[in-house]
């Protein structure tokens, strides 16, 4: 491959999208609730005479504020976007091969101090994309969300999401304990012997909100992203990853920019601080960053850059659609752009290659178009 100041369109490969969502009907757990849990699940409420609604968690205004008109064509697009004849479409339309679906609304059920309706809404959610896209085509790999609120649950919906045909174990990025904790210990024998990558999606597991007063908004985007290496460090540090070679942890929307950063600091720190590192690691921490932690970016020149330090197996490509900052449908033009300056090895890795490795994908989804 010569590359120039663009890759041309016919030099880009394969793509697998290893970050996409659905948008869930705003009603959806509210209509499927028992009556004595609807008040305290995601669910709409009318704000005004006219119709407009808000979105509440447990009695919380979400801020997913809507007049009549947009809150209607919105949940017509939501039922339309969770059919597989549509993500095709979208596939054909931006250029990719396969995606990876995580959900939107249902990433603020981890925020629920009920553990009970936690439960209930996590097997909600699974239930009704499972009746929607899981098993419909092996170019979708659909992520289900896992209860946390309790160790042994946790264990037994994994085993659920595994008979119901996922592709992926969802927890939060931030855990209840951490996820370095003794606690978890059972849990990860069990991912680690079921196989399935865990996906992590930026800002669940805790109040995204840090800041408030000037500055705020952009500062707490910032700060929701700072999870990535917390977890990256805990889970490789702790030996969580060492104990659990087949474990795969996809920190989704996260930017990768800070992989070779947190890679090097935590080697020096482990080494230098030898004396008081437990436990006693057979390799330092940034093999097992490399190796089994990966991270979803639409845009990110700093990981690009950082290859050298990093290599391309922790790095993962997605377009986030349909979010609002998703590339769809100029993901192409955008790599052509970004990855002009990239090897062609590393840029199929990182642009569906360890997507298709990690979560499962066959070769002839890789290799043929939609």
């Amino acid at each position: 491959m010569t590359l120039g100041v663009l890759m041309s369109l016919s030099e880009i490969p394969p793509l697998v999208s290893a970050d996409c969502h659905v948008d869930e009907p705003h009603d959806l757990w509210y209509d499927r609730l028992p009556e004595g849990f609807r008040d305290r699940a995601p669910r709409r409420i009318e704000i005004d005479e006219h119709g407009g609604y808000t979105l509440v968690l447990d009695g919380s205004d979400l801020g997913w504020n809507m007049n009549p008109a947009a809150a209607e064509e919105q949940e017509d697009r939501r039922w339309s976007m969770a059919t597989i004849e549509h993500r095709l479409e979208m596939m054909r339309t931006d250029g990719i091969r396969g995606e990876v679906i995580y959900p939107t609304i249902g990433l603020y059920i981890w925020r629920l101090s009920d553990g009970d309706l936690g439960r209930r809404c996590c097997h909600i959610y699974n239930d009704w994309v499972a009746e929607r896209l899981v098993g419909t085509s092996p170019r979708v790999k659909c992520a289900a969300m896992m209860s946390i609120w309790d160790v042994d649950h946790c264990i037994e919906d994994a085993q659920r999401a595994v008979a119901q045909g996922f592709g992926s174990i969802m927890l939060p990025l931030v855990g209840t304990p951490e996820w370095n904790m003794p606690q978890w210990e059972r849990l990860w024998d069990s991912l680690d012997e079921i196989g399935l990558p865990v996906a992590m999606h930026q800002g669940s597991g805790h109040d995204m909100v840090m800041y408030r007063g000037w500055g705020s908004s952009t500062a707490n985007l910032l700060a929701t992203q700072s999870m990535g290496p917390r977890a990256a460090a805990l889970l490789s540090c702790s030996g969580v990853l060492e104990r659990h070679p087949n474990l795969h942890v996809v920190m989704v929307e996260v930017n990768g920019g800070w992989i070779g950063w947190t890679m090097h600091t935590l080697d020096e720190y482990y080494r230098d601080h030898a004396g008081w590192a437990k436990p006693k690691l057979a390799e330092l921490p940034s093999h097992y960053i490399r190796n089994q932690i990966h991270a979803t970016f639409q845009s990110d020149p700093v990981a690009l850059n950082n290859l050298a330090l990093t290599g391309p197996e922790p790095l993962m490509w997605g377009n986030d659609y349909p979010h609002p900052e998703s590339t769809f449908p100029d993901s192409r033009a955008l790599i052509a752009d970004h990855f002009a300056s990239v090897d062609p090895e590393s840029a199929a890795q990182v642009l569906g290659g360890n997507a298709a490795r990690v979560f499962g994908f066959e070769d002839s989804v890789v290799l043929t178009a939609p």
